[in-house]
């Protein structure tokens, strides 16, 4: 099955999380429609949106997740089973940083051990109020296995580039699936040694 050819869409869960305020419904309602709003709701619960990318052969379906922490105990309901996530934070919010690395390590202790994971520091606009310094963020994206972008909703700043880097990272359904992590592998042949044992 050719990529990108008739009847070839993948569909792949993608969830985005990240502190109140840091943006993400921005960066989907960006990505998804091509719109922004100096003022946006706070999400409830989650918001469901989806976007195919045809030229990679994927169909996001998203899932953006309310940063309010009432609504953390939610969030494995979205994650869980998701081939990808976005965590988001602002750059003009120092907590905003810390509160994305605890959702990393929710992640690599709860979520899916192949979830292909990125860093995006939004509000890149604000660049005069920045809190949190693009190498650091860098640094640690690296340390931790994610890959890293500074985007901007507002200005469009690097917003597709996040979820097609996405799109071309994710493991296509024509692979071989790949053995799962800490299984065993049952085989037909019997071990030497229990072939030499005799018994009473």
């Amino acid at each position: 099955m050719a990529e990108g050819g008739p009847g070839s869409i993948q569909q792949a869960k993608l969830v985005l999380l990240g502190d109140m305020g840091a943006g993400k419904s921005s960066l989907v309602l960006r990505f998804v429609k091509g719109q922004f709003f100096d003022y946006q709701e706070s999400t409830i619960g989650a918001a469901f949106l989806t976007k195919t990318l045809p030229e990679q052969g994927i169909k996001f379906e998203i899932w953006d997740t309310a940063g309010q922490e009432r609504y953390h105990s939610l969030a494995p309901m979205y994650y869980r089973g998701a081939a990808a996530a976005v965590v988001v934070y602002d750059i003009s919010n120092a907590d905003s940083f810390a509160k994305a690395k605890s959702w990393v390590k929710e992640l690599q202790r709860q979520g899916n051990p192949a979830m292909i994971m990125a860093l995006a520091g939004n509000k890149a606009d604000l660049t005069e109020l920045r809190a949190v310094q693009a190498d650091e963020a860098k640094a640690y994206a690296e340390e931790n296995g994610l890959f890293f972008w500074e985007t901007s909703a507002k200005t469009n700043s690097n917003v597709a580039e996040v979820f097609t880097d996405i799109a071309a990272r994710l493991p296509r359904a024509a692979a071989p699936a790949a053995a799962p992590l800490g299984g065993i592998t049952l085989t037909d042949t019997v071990p030497e040694r229990a072939k030499r044992s005799t018994c009473c």
